[in-house]
């Protein structure tokens, strides 16, 4: 059941706190509102903003964060070689480290031109049915994703190319705006075609920062800001994704990726490192060969498993120990009154400022941490114009997870670029609001009917996170 009253309350004491809406001079930052990522909190705004280790890093897990580091930013290498911990990349692949899409510990972008490869972005297919975890069912020739890059004397499995068309609107003051709109086309195929009824989604990867905090929120802590079937009227409806946990062999809560469809931390890094560039593990163990990829099938490997427990440890400790940058400019007026406005227009419900982490064995770092990530970690309906049309376990083609606004008024210091939302479409922080549909149509039709001034103030605070 989504607990609004404490939402709400919550936004009440907030202004109250604040002095109001008709004294901005009153408003004042929340206790411990800077320190996003509780005590992990670091201050770096530079370009190595995303690629600290928390703060209050333990001396226990400092070597396995620093052996975790060292493997997510070097290359894979084409088996058999002499380095045997980093060999068997492939055969089929779109990146050779972890860090080629995840640049800096940041996040990914679509091409900027024609003729650019996707290089920090990938696209899932799978064609309508489940698997038999209830996820998505593959591809049949291609798989769970498309690969655009082989190991010589393998078949790369094809291209992605990206096209825009400008879709023209205006403000309620009438500013106009324009938003893009994607077209995602494959071509170079190198199986034939696509079954017919192929669901394809393109994903930029996301920043990694704070991860290991979302991992500790306790799963009440989400489950009591869901409201599947809006019983409280507010038009909100989040649900938790429930999705297959190879460690377990049940089905669990979904906390990570875009549709919410990973566990954990562990999961993700073996997913990721299995799909994205061809290492097998103790979690993703076979190949990723369909079967008419007859080369692919038949190319050597770096043994079974490729990648070892304990580097997937070292990895996992590394992705849940990189730190959240401190907020900026937090007692600025503007940025004050950019929050309240935030929070008026309903943005949010969804987008939670404050939550609280519980214990997670084993990383004292990020145990019973007051933090402020700006998400519920639950899926929600964001309309037609956001929507893939691919389901993935319980999250269905117009769904999104809520994904944290912590570090996005940093992305053009890390990254160098301003583009939003799952595909990358948003130039900056205010299309990606006036994408926003379905649940939240009322919030970005708020945000459309502010003052100049207003929607000024709002994007300042969303670029002080």
């Amino acid at each position: 059941m989504h607990d609004h009253r404490a939402s709400s309350t919550f936004v009440t004491l907030l202004l109250l706190l604040a002095g109001g809406c008709g004294d901005p001079a009153a408003l004042a930052p929340e206790p411990g509102e800077a320190l996003a990522g509780g005590d992990t909190t670091v201050f770096e705004t530079g370009a190595r903003a995303f690629m600290l280790s928390a703060r209050n890093l333990s001396l226990a897990n400092e070597s396995a964060f620093f052996v975790g580091n060292s493997f997510f930013n070097k290359n894979w290498v084409i088996a058999p070689a002499s380095t045997e911990a980093r060999d068997g990349l492939g055969p089929t692949f779109n990146a050779r480290s972890c860090s080629a899409c995840h640049f800096k510990d940041g996040r990914g972008r679509p091409p900027l031109t024609d003729d650019e490869p996707m290089l920090s972005m990938l696209v899932r297919l799978s064609i309508p049915g489940l698997d038999a975890h209830g996820g998505p069912l593959p591809e049949p020739n291609y798989g769970g994703q498309l690969q655009p890059d082989a190991i010589p004397g393998v078949t790369p499995e094809g291209q992605a190319r990206v096209s825009w068309q400008e879709l023209p609107g205006n403000y309620a003051d009438g500013e106009p705006f324009s938003l893009r709109q994607p077209t995602l086309e494959l071509v170079e195929l190198g199986f034939g075609p696509l079954a017919d009824d192929t669901l394809m989604s393109a994903r930029v990867a996301p920043q990694m920062i704070g991860l290991g905090l979302l991992e500790a929120l306790p799963e009440a802590t989400i489950l009591g800001f869901a409201d599947p079937d809006d019983a409280d009227g507010d038009g909100i409806s989040g649900r938790p994704n429930y999705v297959w946990d190879p460690i377990s062999e049940t089905t669990v809560l979904g906390r990570f990726g875009w549709k919410a469809n990973q566990p954990g931390l562990r999961q993700q890094n073996a997913g990721a490192f299995h799909g994205d560039l061809g290492i097998s593990s103790g979690l993703q163990p076979d190949e990723d060969c369909p079967v008419v990829q007859t080369e692919c099938g038949a190319a050597a490997t770096g043994g079974s498993p490729e990648l070892s427990e304990e580097l997937l440890d070292a990895v996992t400790t590394y992705s849940r120990l990189l730190a959240v940058p401190a907020r900026r400019e937090v007692d600025d007026p503007e940025v004050l009154r950019g929050r309240e406005l935030f929070l008026e227009i309903g943005c949010g419900d969804c987008h939670v400022p404050r939550l609280e982490t519980g214990e997670l064995a084993g990383f004292p770092e990020l145990s019973n941490q007051v933090i402020w990530p700006y998400t519920d970690l639950l899926v929600h309906d964001l309309g037609q114009g956001l929507a893939d049309g691919r389901p993935d376990f319980e999250a269905t083609g117009n769904e999104w997870r809520t994904p944290p606004l912590w570090g996005v008024g940093l992305f053009s210091v890390v990254n160098d670029h301003q583009l939003y939302l799952h595909d990358g479409r948003a130039r900056g922080l205010a299309e990606a609001i006036l994408w926003h549909g379905g649940e939240a149509q009322a919030a970005r039709d708020g945000f459309v009917e502010q003052s100049a001034s207003e929607r000024a103030a709002l994007l300042r605070f969303l670029e002080s996170l």
